[in-house]
């Protein structure tokens, strides 16, 4: 049965009629209709659209029937990059998968979100520049201008400046709009533009070649992660239901890092506009850029999903240093790991058998994935 709000449309409805704005509570839905997940539970990107591979851990989980059952689903959102916390605090969504920014934003204003799965263990976020002007000093940006997809991602953009000691007050931002901001980089418009891991590897299956500040090799602070209504961790029924759901998730995460191919696989499957645009070479490339991020230094996890509590302190003191928050946030308030043992809980034996029988086309078999790995930083400044 497919849960409805009191206006009459259905939760998927109103996602599809508001895709080109921002949802806000004043719509007439009621919060907490959402409950007891007696609906389709919802993901809600952060980015506009599904067609990418950085979700790979949901699809390969679907395909293997890792999700045991559950009735859930994957909405695209609006472009703008506070949807994915605003549907979720008004109950249009019931998990969202925001930058530390975006989340600190919504904190700020008063959202009451808890993150509860950190996916982004590496700092995803980069910064890239016309080949040759790259600066070899991230301070040697201050003056310039930035370009964005969306205003509301120069919460991403300050604090990974600030970590580095550039005096965000010089920074120009101009929204250079959604999916062009690249092409407007490439074309001569401003000195840089806002990226990240996996979306690097899409730009240059456009022909968008250009050299990268890293924040994968050099920021220390968190990237995306999943956040749920805080209360939703305080009710039996749905925190099992979230564990379920994550050890999904945990699961496709798992399986990717023993065949690769085959997740690159199940994405195009679902996407095939998006097999054809990337290829499999392309393919392969963003996934295992997004790999990396999400797996991090897993010596020092407590497995997939599990918050770095300093990580996140730190960037939060940073986000109230150049004054994106008012009030101080303690990570331990808004970040929990209760669910990383539960959503841990499954057999990686079996998850590597899976991966090791599982078939995969001959073009996607016959990339190289090991080059891949050796030459992922070559972009980098």
């Amino acid at each position: 049965m497919e849960w409805k709000i009191k206006t009459g449309l259905t939760r998927r409805q109103l996602l599809q009629v508001t895709a080109g704005g921002v949802i806000v509570s004043g719509l007439g839905a009621t919060r907490g209709l959402a409950e007891p997940y007696d609906g389709a539970f919802t993901w809600i990107s952060p980015r506009g659209t599904l067609e990418v591979l950085d979700d790979y851990p949901f699809w390969i989980g679907k395909k293997m029937g890792y999700f045991d059952g559950l009735d859930v689903e994957m909405q695209p959102g609006p472009s703008d990059g506070t949807a994915t916390v605003k549907f979720v605090d008004v109950g249009q969504a019931d998990m969202g998968f925001p930058s530390p920014g975006v989340f600190s934003f919504a904190i700020e204003n008063g959202m009451n979100l808890k993150s509860a799965f950190h996916m982004g263990a590496l700092d995803t976020f980069s910064l890239a520049f016309r080949k040759g002007e790259g600066p070899s000093d991230l301070k040697g940006i201050e003056g310039k201008t930035i370009l964005l997809g969306s205003a509301a991602w120069q919460p991403i953009v300050d604090p990974l400046l600030a970590a580095q000691g550039v005096d965000i007050s010089t920074i120009n931002y101009v929204e250079a709009g959604w999916p062009t901001w690249g092409t407007a980089l490439a074309a001569g418009q401003g000195d840089a533009a806002l990226s990240w891991e996996g979306l690097r590897a899409e730009w240059i299956s456009t022909g968008l070649e250009f050299e990268y500040w890293l924040g994968v090799q050099n920021s220390p602070l968190p990237a995306n992660t999943f956040v749920v209504r805080a209360g939703d961790l305080d009710d039996p029924d749905r925190k099992a239901f979230l564990e379920q759901y994550l050890r999904g998730w945990a699961k496709g995460l798992e399986f990717a890092e023993h065949n690769p191919a085959a997740a690159v696989q199940a994405v195009f499957e679902q996407f095939p506009t998006l097999a054809s645009n990337l290829g499999p070479q392309l393919g392969l490339m963003s996934i295992i850029q997004q790999m990396n991020v999400f797996r991090g230094d897993m010596s020092k996890r407590e497995g997939w999903g599990w918050h770095d509590m300093a990580s996140w302190q730190k960037f939060f003191d940073l986000s109230a240093e150049i004054g994106q928050n008012s009030n101080p946030i303690q990570a331990a308030d808004v970040c929990s790991n209760d669910l990383i043992a539960a959503a841990n809980d499954f057999d990686i034996d079996a998850v590597k058998a899976d991966a090791a029988g599982a078939e995969v086309s001959e073009d996607l078999a016959a990339v190289d994935v090991e080059a891949i790995r050796n030459s992922m930083f070559d972009q980098a400044i």
